[in-house]
């Protein structure tokens, strides 16, 4: 008898094809968000999940599916996930990193420039028929070529963003990280490490790019927006909750920082409503990985995951490898 999965969102129909001739495939063709009762009920009895960053595995989840052996999260951030819940119940978890590196950098260089250069701000403008002539300050923006580029979280993303910066722009690349890249990695990429105070306070432009997590929550509020530039622009690629959007919101509005760009969100897919009345930021819906070829790599990854994990192969990108080592 085929083994029981759930694909909790729509996917490629390519990648179902590959699903279904694997396992015994129930699938939410309607895409609806699941709330978590409407999740726990459709995985009873289902071994494997492959999920996307909308489905939360909590202890819950996992007491009320004891037969769930697999889940394999369409996405590299997996903090929809209680990873040590998972490894305790002897579940296991893998994610996609790699596949959406380059395209999650080009969208966060995209989003850097939109931002510093005011494009969202001046195209609201033209388009509700207020341009009446040209001059001289009109939407004046920042440079980014020959600036100062922070990064927040020094992975492969903001490594990938490094290089954009350094190499396609000449500018100056300062990070932080918890641990600091070895000389041959920054070397390449012009990248110096800083304290994360000297990084807010030197980066004309600062990108963050840090996994969530509980210690990453608020990397950045109140006070760390008091120690940015006036003229510094803020990106978030990363997760929603890194940023007080509250406090951001604020300091955009008073004009503490120039602008930021934003294309994650606390508690998304709600915006903070403040947010959405500050002219000085450009928002966009978690599209960074969103271009065809990635989703379908990320897509595609993923199945090979559960495949994999299912039927007693080496999943190729584990986030608890350890439920493989002592066996399930």
């Amino acid at each position: 008898m085929s083994i029981p999965v759930l694909v909790a969102r729509a996917v490629f129909p390519q990648t179902l094809e590959r699903l279904r001739a694997s396992f015994d495939v129930r699938h939410n063709a309607d895409d609806t968000v699941l709330s978590q009762d409407q999740l726990i009920e459709a995985l009873q009895g289902r071994q494997g999940l492959l999920a996307t960053g909308s489905e939360k595995v909590d202890e819950r989840l996992l007491d009320a599916c004891p037969k769930l052996r697999v889940v394999a999260n369409m996405a590299v951030g997996y903090n929809n996930i209680d990873i040590a819940a998972c490894t305790e119940r002897g579940v296991l978890a893998t994610n996609t990193p790699d596949v959406l590196t380059e395209t999650t950098a080009d969208f966060g260089f995209a989003l850097l420039l939109a931002t510093a250069r005011r494009m969202a701000e001046s195209e609201h403008f033209l388009r509700r028929g207020e341009w009446k002539k040209w001059s001289y300050d009109m939407f004046t923006g920042s440079d980014v070529h020959g600036a100062t580029l922070g990064i927040l979280g020094m992975g492969r993303i903001g490594q990938a963003i490094a290089r954009r910066g350094a190499l396609g722009f000449g500018m100056r690349v300062i990070y932080h990280n918890r641990s600091r890249l070895p000389e041959e990695t920054e070397l390449p990429l012009g990248a110096r490490w800083v304290d994360k105070e000297t990084l807010l306070r030197d980066a004309d432009h600062l990108i963050l790019v840090l996994p969530y997590s509980a210690e990453s929550h608020h990397s950045i509020g109140e006070a760390e927006l008091a120690l940015m530039k006036p003229t510094a622009t803020l990106v978030n690629v990363a997760r929603g909750g890194i940023v007080d959007d509250a406090a951001l919101a604020r300091a955009l509005r008073e004009q503490r920082i120039a602008a930021a760009g934003l294309d994650v969100f606390e508690g998304e897919p709600r915006v903070h409503p403040d947010l959405l009345t500050v002219p000085n930021v450009v928002l966009t819906p978690h599209i960074a990985s969103a271009t065809v070829a990635t989703r379908r790599a990320m897509a595609e990854l993923a199945a090979d995951n559960l495949i994999a994990g299912l039927t007693g192969g080496r999943p190729p990108s584990p986030i608890n490898p350890e439920v493989l080592r002592r066996g399930r």
